[in-house]
């Protein structure tokens, strides 16, 4: 088969990394895969931007995103159908349409010429305009008077009501079938307007080759991380980006108890660790922001415990890399986070937004080394037998045969 990835990025942030292992996975079964993105950070030749003729159109989507409504003005999007990639392909599938390179109003066009999935990596494409709704539940029911205006992607007006409506439109033109990355979000999907078509939880999927366990003395050197620290670990893309808790974090650094906070080490990884390391009396190791599987996977097994304190997220895909590495996880009871941290066996799940429960997960794992030892190995365990890159490509090479054969 040829399968065309239509995405916001080739392999910049946490969608476009998923994405990309999920082409990777397919190119490895001998399918073709290409990927057609609005921005694109490597160089290769299955990789293709997105052409845009009309810049000033495409610039007046600011205007629109402080009306309330993104992306309408983009006009590039209905001229991909002229691409050879589009062209070749046998089956479409799109990830994340938001973030300013693509126009859902053409979703309609698209699927009918072509058969069509649409991987979900947030709940943007069923909301009135939000990634997360955290407890809101508008979408169900249309949305409007939103709570989370500066939610991404941030609107200057609440026209929500109307984006819902906009979209639910072209969901009632369209012929699509959706797979969520987990299964907080396929249930969510389930009681949206995607209910129309039909919805499929296929969890992402990771190279075990790339990331696996490794010697953690020998990492920590490698790292500079100092001698005989217990190592704790946080990475996103953008610490200071609330979603991903980094205030959360430093509360519960901050509630340790001295003697522990005597013992360990904190390894940053993402853009903005350096207040963390200014603010904390712990020493700190920062890689800022990294690509490399390679020294990412050195990072999470030089680890004793990975630090995931998300306040939303539809599945933890750095909580499945820190898993691979056969690094347990303490993390918030959010989302779809307990598809891959599960309490007792590859981690500690604290209540939402509770400091003093997370600490404890954080206590309780660094003191007891043989429960860590053996979650350590249950993470490797579980990653091998569910959440393998020819697991994960597998399943849609089988979804996309019956798409097409219909």
């Amino acid at each position: 088969m040829n399968i065309l990835h239509v995405n916001q990025y080739d392999i910049l942030d946490g969608a476009a990394i998923a994405a990309h292992r999920l082409h990777q996975g397919l190119l490895n079964q001998g399918h073709q895969s290409r990927l057609l993105v609005g921005r694109a950070t490597t160089c290769d030749g299955k990789v293709a931007v997105i052409p845009d003729r009309f810049p000033i159109a495409t610039k007046l989507n600011h205007l629109t995103s402080r009306a309330g409504l993104n992306y309408l003005t983009i006009l590039s999007t209905f001229d991909i159908p002229k691409h050879q990639f589009y062209q070749e392909a046998d089956i479409l599938n799109f990830h994340d349409l938001l973030g300013g390179y693509f126009n859902y109003l053409a979703l309609p066009q698209f699927t009918y010429d072509k058969p069509a999935v649409m991987t979900l990596h947030q709940m943007w494409s069923f909301t009135g305009h939000c990634g997360f709704s955290y407890e809101c539940d508008r979408w169900k029911t249309g949305c409007g008077k939103c709570p989370y205006l500066n939610e991404y992607p941030p609107i200057g007006k609440d026209n929500t009501r109307l984006e819902w409506k906009l979209k639910n439109w072209v969901y009632s033109r369209s012929q699509l079938t959706i797979v969520a990355n987990g299964s907080w979000l396929a249930e969510k999907a389930r009681q949206s307007m995607l209910n129309r078509f039909p919805i499929h939880h296929i969890p992402l999927g990771i190279d075990t080759e790339a990331y696996q366990p490794l010697d953690p003395e020998q990492c920590r050197r490698l790292l500079g991380i100092p001698a005989g620290k217990k190592v704790l670990m946080f990475g996103a893309i953008a610490l200071d980006y609330s979603r991903k808790g980094g205030d959360l974090l430093l509360k519960a650094l901050q509630g340790l108890p001295a003697s522990l906070k005597a013992e360990v080490a904190l390894l940053i990884m993402g853009r903005g660790g350096e207040m963390i390391s200014e603010t904390i009396d712990i020493p700190t190791v920062n890689l800022g922001y990294v690509s490399s599987d390679r020294i990412k996977s050195i990072a999470y097994s030089a680890a004793d415990l990975f630090l995931f304190p998300t306040r939303a997220d539809s599945f933890g895909l750095v909580a499945q890399e820190a898993a691979a590495c056969g690094t347990p996880t303490v993390a918030f009871k959010v989302g779809g986070v307990p598809d891959i941290v599960r309490p007792g066996i590859t981690g500690y799940l604290a209540e939402p937004e509770n400091i003093a429960d997370f600490c404890h997960g954080i206590t309780q794992l660094l003191e007891d080394q043989n429960l860590r030892q053996s979650m350590s190995e249950t993470c490797r365990e579980i990653v091998l037998e569910e959440y393998t890159l020819e697991i994960q490509a597998q399943r849609y090479i089988d979804l996309y045969r019956q798409i097409i054969k219909k």
